[in-house]
This record gives structure tokens, C-alpha cells and sequence, in this order.
């Protein structure tokens, strides 16, 4: 089933920012990024809750090139539904080309297989695990070089915010979030940089597989 309370992202400038206080084993569940928008401050809460395990989080920072991203980009500062079909501009982790852009290299010059995977690992980097910490520092790095900011996820029921901002799919049966696993619904934090780059933050538990079938469930 998809998230309860539907899915889209918030486009806007950044207002604050902070970190959850720490528990008492010093790990922090949440980076807080205020996005400004007309509407008003939009409180987006990006989970990096480690389920009591020391490598619960799993994290990567993607480019994203402007043109693929130019639907979203034109849009106005605010709220904004999204379907989950392919061409809403929602975002899958697994399934979105947005997410996994084609060798951006002159293959003529790059004639051998490792310098072509070299080339693609540039853009599509591997998956980090480990701790909450660690997932919000390099998260901060890119939000210190944003000027528009591009959050998505599931809107709040009251006030504004967005929340499930982390992979929505793949959860194991039985795990408390399986009901909500679906397809082109996952959340997302995209920073675009004062020279016109797009980065993207995925963020997601390593309970989750990356592997899912058309409902969105683990394979």
C-alpha cells in the first residue's frame, strides 16, 4: 500500500537546520531542514534512526544532472503532489533514471571497461553504512552548498512538514513498515548549489532491500 497521507516534495530556500538532540548513547535520529516556501516554514524530518544496530543507516550522495531534473527545478517555490507513476517526477531508488544517469564520459577516450566503470561509479557512488552520525555529516556537507532545496516525502497531517523522507519500499514483512512499501513514493533530499549542481542525499535502513517487486515489496 503507498504511504497513508499521499507523497510529493516541498521546494524552497533553507530557513534552519538542527539536529535532534542525541540519546543517551549519543545517536541522533533525525536532521531537521526548515525549507521556506510562501505557505510558510516547511519542517522536514530526514530519519536516520539506526535501529539499535552500529551500521543501521545506509546512505549515498548521487549527482543528478540539471536537464533530468528540469520539470521539478521550473516548478514554484511550495508544496507539490506527486503521483507515483514514472513520470510525475517522483523519485525511485531502484527504478529512477534521474537517480542513475548514463556515463557523462567521452568514450572514445575511455576505451577500457575500468575506466567505463570508473566513469559510472562517479555518478552512481556505492552505498555507505553505518551510524546516524555519520549519515547527517555528509548530509550536512551538501546542505551548506544549497541555495533552492528540493525535500520529498510524505506531507504532515497537521502543520507543515514532510516526513518519510528516506527509501519508502522494501521493508520485511512483519517489520511495522511494510504495510506502506510501494513504488516511485521514496523520499529524498536534493540540494541544488550556487553553480547549478543538483545532489542528491539517499537515505535508507539497511533493513530494507534494494530489491523490490512492482508492489514494492523485498525480493
Amino acid at each position: 500500500m503507498p504511504l497513508r497521507n499521499g507523497y510529493g516534495l516541498v521546494i524552497g530556500t533553507e530557513h534552519d537546520y538542527y539536529r535532534d538532540p542525541p540519546d543517551d548513547y549519543g545517536r541522533y535520529y533525525h536532521g531537521n531542514l526548515v525549507v521556506h516556501a510562501p505557505p510558510g516554514n516547511y519542517h522536514c524530518a530526514i530519519d536516520v534512526d539506526p535501529k539499535n544496530a552500529p551500521d543501521g543507516i545506509q546512505w549515498r550522495i548521487v549527482r543528478i544532472r540539471p536537464a533530468d531534473l528540469a520539470a521539478l527545478t521550473a516548478l514554484p517555490d511550495g508544496w507539490h503532489p506527486l503521483a507515483s507513476t514514472p513520470t510525475s517526477g517522483a523519485l525511485d531508488y531502484p527504478r529512477s533514471p534521474v537517480l542513475h544517469p548514463p556515463f557523462l564520459i567521452n568514450w572514445v577516450r575511455y576505451d577500457s571497461w575500468l575506466s567505463r566503470l570508473l566513469g559510472w561509479l562517479r555518478w552512481n557512488p556505492p552505498w555507505n553504512s553505518g551510524t546516524g552520525i555519520q549519515a547527517l555529516t555528509d548530509l550536512e556537507s551538501i546542505l551548506t552548498q544549497g541555495v533552492r532545496f528540493y525535500v520529498f516525502g510524505e506531507p504532515f497531517t497537521s502543520g507543515l512538514g514532510v516526513h518519510n523522507i528516506h527509501q519508502n519500499q522494501g521493508d520485511p514483512p512483519g517489520g511495522g513498515h511494510d504495510e506502506e512499501n510501494a513504488i516511485w513514493q521514496d523520499g529524498a533530499t536534493i540540494v541544488q548549489t550556487t553553480d547549478g549542481r543538483l545532489l542528491g542525499f539517499l537515505n535508507k535502513f539497511k533493513t530494507q532491500s534494494f530489491r523490490t517487486d512492482d508492489a514494492g515489496h523485498p525480493l
